[in-house]
């Protein structure tokens, strides 16, 4: 989408607070132990470019993303710290990520093998980190025979140069360690049978870092923590404490468009699913569901000025409209998303309201709404 320049809406960023969640994680690693700084999906709506940029600067050894544009994306913006793919690529593309300098993940022996013709093609030589299936249920190997396979393809294979080994927690977040445990379990016993020698195996993320899971990990994938927020947040159950501070780098703001009085029998929005029953002022925001607020978000209240007002009405695609207890200016200013932690709209509160986690709330908001970034 166009990014709305011209219009009164922004996601801001404070840089101050990344980096201090950053120099947090850096004093709390084990000795020897580094940072891979999770950046995938513009770091989580906040921005790849900026923060992998502050991550860089505090000491990260390098950088993981979801998808090859991701880390083209970072190259282009002359970043030339290792960066790590975590999802499947497409064997046809393995040689512009060799040309650059960015490292895939391997998730099962065909992959290998299909890769390696195209980069022989090429004469090029690719990073790889082996992609471990210990419980998550996604991508990489969970059979020995086919991982012994896979060690025994790639040992002394000049088309690879194997830099990790890897899998993901699905449950470090979670007070029951049940599962976390089986997967442990499961991973140790997939590094026994390794042949090859990675540089890097990794396994730790912000969850199993920040609750203190102490599992063996080169290093730390640290994602969520690095944007302030705690991974272990769910609608369903209390955050579990973190180990180091968090400080939430996020806010979405707007301004009012639009004021008026409606009168009793007159309906607010698509449906008309609020109708007034007196006279009462409606503000309209325009901010909608085009940007990634989505419908779920009616009745949730948003700061205007320095009232708490629930939105009325279904939220349109570009607007949504609140109910003030007075007349307020145009201008005002509108928090729909608080960076403050103890603000009745904060993130966590507003994943809360729409039964969701707030990784959600923020990938959400698309880069319709431009980007403003200040350190604080």
């Amino acid at each position: 989408m166009v990014p709305g320049y011209h219009r009164p809406a922004v996601v801001k960023v404070n840089l101050g607070a990344i980096r201090r969640n950053i120099k947090n994680e850096m004093k709390h690693l084990a000795t020897g132990q580094k940072m891979l700084a999770v950046v995938k999906a513009n770091a989580y709506g906040h921005g790849a470019v900026e923060v992998a940029k502050i991550a860089i600067e505090e000491g990260a050894a390098g950088l993981c993303v979801a998808i090859l544009d991701e880390a083209l994306q970072l190259r282009h913006a002359d970043i030339v710290k290792p960066i790590l793919v975590l999802g499947v690529v497409s064997p046809e593309y393995a040689p512009i990520a060799a040309a650059n300098n960015v490292s895939l993940t391997i998730p099962n022996l065909e992959w290998l093998k299909e890769t390696e013709k195209y980069l022989e093609k090429e004469h090029l030589q690719l990073k790889v980190h082996i992609g471990v299936d210990s419980g998550m249920g996604r991508i990489g190997f969970n059979e020995d025979a086919d991982f012994v396979a896979a060690n025994e393809f790639l040992q002394d294979n000049d088309n690879f140069y194997v830099e990790g080994m890897f899998a993901h927690f699905a449950s470090a977040d979670s007070a029951d360690d049940t599962y976390f445990k089986h997967q442990v379990k499961k991973f140790a016993h997939m590094r026994s049978l390794l042949t090859v020698k990675p540089q890097w195996i990794h396994v730790d993320n912000t969850a199993a870092s920040i609750f203190d899971k102490n599992i063996p990990s080169d290093c730390v994938r640290f994602g969520i923590g690095i944007y302030g927020l705690n991974p272990s947040s769910n609608p369903s159950s209390p955050d579990l404490k973190s180990s180091i501070p968090l400080e939430p780098a996020m806010s979405f703001e707007s301004e009012l468009t639009h004021v008026k009085m409606i009168h009793q029998g007159d309906g607010v929005g698509y449906g008309s699913t609020f109708v007034a029953d007196q006279d009462t002022i409606i503000g309209t925001v325009p901010v909608g569901y085009a940007d990634g607020f989505i419908r779920k978000f009616q009745g949730f209240k948003v700061k205007v000025g320095d009232e708490y007002c629930p939105i009325v009405g279904r939220i349109c695609m570009d607007q949504f409209m609140v109910k003030m207890p007075k007349k307020m200016p145009l201008g005002t200013k509108v928090v729909i998303i608080s960076n403050d932690p103890t603000a009745p709209n904060n993130i966590k509160a507003a994943a809360d309201y729409v039964d969701t986690i707030h990784y959600e709330v923020a990938c959400l908001l698309n880069d319709r709404l431009p980007r403003v970034y200040y350190e604080k």
